[in-house]
């Protein structure tokens, strides 16, 4: 069964975070996801999850300055002790919150002569990850990101994804699978759910090229949910736009994608 999911982070922004959890399930959504929750202390997220009654399904496990246009974490040699702090940190946040998924961002290189060091770092990372979460019994994911929005991105289309976790080799290590960012980089996203469902462990979607709620662009949601339904994935489906209005307004398009559908009870339309 696949469930629908509201990003925090880029949705419901009209309020504070701590108040987000509650317009999230106001709004209808059971399950919602975090991209950087540690800007709020444990306890504050904890209550804020359980007085609206909804599930946290994934946290971004900490960047460092890559929101700031820096490189990151995960794939820069001179931070890995960081990087495993992080994941300290990631896991405190996640096992409070009952998070079962947690997302690594590789991050940029801005050195071209030193992008085969960065990946190297980045595969020893994800192992890293993979093998640590596993004790805590949280998948982990990493995401590739477009280089329109992120320059530099060291991960940026579903092959380098694929050719990552050949390499990484660990059953605790999925793809995180941004509909958005992929459209960009590769196209024919449908496809690419429909090939490797099976290696895919979160779905992310907004419209192009604006990054918007759908029906706001050029893409074919019904198409893609579609496609969704019908692969080998199934897990959560997570809403993470850029609302091109308040965000209770920019929901319409779950009634015209009949979105009753993620629970198994109907079909698109």
């Amino acid at each position: 069964m696949m469930r629908l999911a509201a990003n925090l982070s880029l949705m419901f922004t009209e309020v504070p975070l701590l108040e987000r959890f509650q317009a999230a399930k106001n709004a209808g959504f059971e399950v919602v996801e975090i991209q950087f929750p540690y800007v709020e202390s444990i306890a504050d997220l904890v209550a804020a999850k359980s007085a609206a009654g909804v599930e946290v399904c994934l946290i971004n496990v900490p960047a460092d300055d890559l929101m700031v246009g820096g490189e990151g974490l995960a794939a820069v040699p001179e931070k890995q002790a960081q990087f495993v702090q992080a994941l300290s940190l990631c896991a405190e946040y996640a096992n409070a919150l009952q998070v079962k998924m947690v997302n690594v961002l590789p991050g940029r290189c801005l050195d071209n002569a030193r992008k085969a060091q960065y990946r190297d770092t980045l595969i020893s990372n994800l192992s890293k990850a993979a093998t640590f979460f596993a004790e805590h019994d949280i998948l982990v994911t990493f995401e590739a990101v477009n280089t329109r929005d992120m320059p530099n991105f060291i991960i940026h289309n579903t092959q380098q994804m694929l050719d990552v976790m050949n390499e990484v080799a660990h059953d605790n290590l999925k793809m995180q699978f941004d509909v958005y960012h992929m459209q960009i980089m590769d196209g024919q996203v449908s496809n690419s759910i429909q090939q490797y469902g099976h290696l895919i462990g979160h779905i992310q979607f907004a419209d192009l090229p604006g990054r918007g709620e759908p029906f706001t662009g050029e893409l074919s949601f019904a198409n893609i949910f579609a496609n969704i339904r019908d692969s080998a994935y199934h897990g959560y489906v997570a809403a993470e736009y850029k609302p091109t209005v308040v965000t209770q307004n920019s929901l319409g398009w779950m009634k015209q994608l009949d979105i009753a559908w993620l629970a198994g009870t109907a079909r698109v339309k």
